[in-house]
């Protein structure tokens, strides 16, 4: 008995499995057939054709989408519900203490040369009312922002924070968790989204503060250099909606700089010491004329876009050159002048004051604290010398580190013969 009934549930089994193949047979052909028709025009009917393609342009001509640009107006009053009164105390005391710090950091334990770095205090303090003001550079380390800003500025104009730059970084990078989301917060960076597209609310909140009258920082390339600083990338739509969206027409100043890939190569917790960094400013960008091209409405505001787009491109580019030109006249004059140094003897002495760092010290009484006041690692006579062309030459830090030691070591040899020929004197 127990045998017969095995043979009858194997045979039910076979004969669901068979139904089952059988089904699946015919709903893959129920399918095919279905998608055969709908390729087909006979599928929908001719009446209901032409109100579907009628929704269809409606949806494409009204609603924005991804792939339509268009002007989106933002308010001045945009995001002041989200700058409540204690976020506005901690910038009042972060952004001071912070700027101050990188201040210091950059110009007593770095070297910075910086070229044309009044264009940019003239465009923070004497540009005309509610005009807003946009920098852009390039992107060569993770701490470009904020250690070279700060570079460029003065400890007075470090202080006030009401009017020190805004800031967009990535919510991947500065906004992970709730304490890096408010410490970014705190010193006056924004969130932006990867490929949320430049219609997203980071940028709606840059244009509002732009609409205030602020300053906004931006790096165009979107990201950091790929290969240290050599080259530029391309410039990103979202500069451009900056500078067409803001209700008045914005300052745009650009400046390169180069060193900062030594100071915070990739892959580095900390920033380095002992680093020279150079910093070029150029002249405002004017975007007039595309801004009153933009009233035409004839003319594509994809177009408008990739106009300004192009015009920063160009001009980074072009102050990149005139920097790395700049650096290696720079480089070229240091080894001429130590090769004329070496070859006429007689100059040896003006060699060695023109390397002697300042400090305040006499046989063993050395006055370290004052060396580093003055600058760690920075050799404080090469900024008073200037050759022909009105290009300072400068020895590299570790140079004027050694110089000193070397004319250190020099004073207390001669102070030690002249003990010597004193005593041998008085026997």
């Amino acid at each position: 008995m127990e045998g017969r009934w095995f043979q009858k549930e194997d045979r039910w089994k076979d004969r669901a499995l068979c139904l089952q193949h059988r089904l699946r047979d015919r709903f893959r052909v129920v399918v095919d057939q279905h998608r055969r028709r709908h390729r087909s025009s006979g599928y929908v009917s001719s009446a209901t054709q032409p109100w579907l393609q009628r929704f269809r342009h409606f949806r494409s001509q009204t609603l924005a989408t991804s792939s339509t640009l268009y002007r989106k107006r933002v308010s001045k009053e945009f995001d002041t519900e989200e700058d409540s009164v204690l976020t506005q105390i901690l910038q009042a005391v972060a952004v001071p203490v912070i700027g101050n710090v990188c201040h210091v950091f950059m110009h007593g334990l770095n070297h910075v040369q910086i070229y044309g770095g009044e264009k940019l205090q003239q465009g923070l303090l004497n540009r005309p009312d509610k005009t807003p003001l946009i920098t852009v550079s390039n992107h060569i380390a993770s701490m470009d922002d904020p250690l070279v800003i700060a570079a460029l500025l003065p400890k007075s104009l470090l202080l006030d924070a009401r009017n020190l730059r805004w800031t967009l970084c990535a919510t991947d990078r500065c906004f992970r968790n709730p304490l890096t989301s408010a410490f970014f917060k705190c010193v006056k960076v924004l969130p932006v989204s990867r490929g949320e597209g430049i219609y997203q609310k980071g940028m709606d909140v840059a244009i509002a503060k732009l609409n205030r009258g602020g300053w906004v920082h931006i790096f165009p390339e979107g990201s950091r250099s790929r290969d240290g600083g050599s080259t530029m990338g391309s410039i990103k739509r979202g500069i451009a909606r900056l500078i067409l969206d803001a209700d008045n027409a914005p300052m745009v100043i650009p400046f390169v700089h180069a060193g900062m890939q030594e100071m915070m190569p990739v892959g580095a917790s900390f920033p380095r010491v002992g680093k020279t960094v150079t910093v070029l400013v150029g002249d405002p960008i004017d975007f007039k004329d595309v801004r009153d091209l933009e009233q035409d409405n004839t003319v594509p505001r994809g177009n408008l876009y990739d106009v300004v787009s192009t015009r920063i491109g160009d001009r980074l580019i072009k102050l990149k050159a005139q920097l790395d030109k700049l650096l290696q006249v720079q480089t070229d004059d240091v080894v001429q002048h130590f090769d004329d140094n070496n070859d006429n003897n007689s100059n040896k002495q003006d060699h060695e004051e023109y390397f002697k760092v300042e400090s305040s010290y006499k046989g063993f009484g050395i006055d370290l604290m004052g060396f580093a006041a003055r600058g760690l690692f920075v050799n404080q006579k090469m900024k008073e010398h200037v050759v022909e062309g009105g290009i300072s030459i400068r020895p590299l830090p570790l140079r004027a580190w050694n110089s000193f030691w070397r004319q250190l070591l020099h004073n207390n040899n001669n102070n030690g013969v002249a003990s010597l020929s004193m005593l041998s004197g008085a026997t």
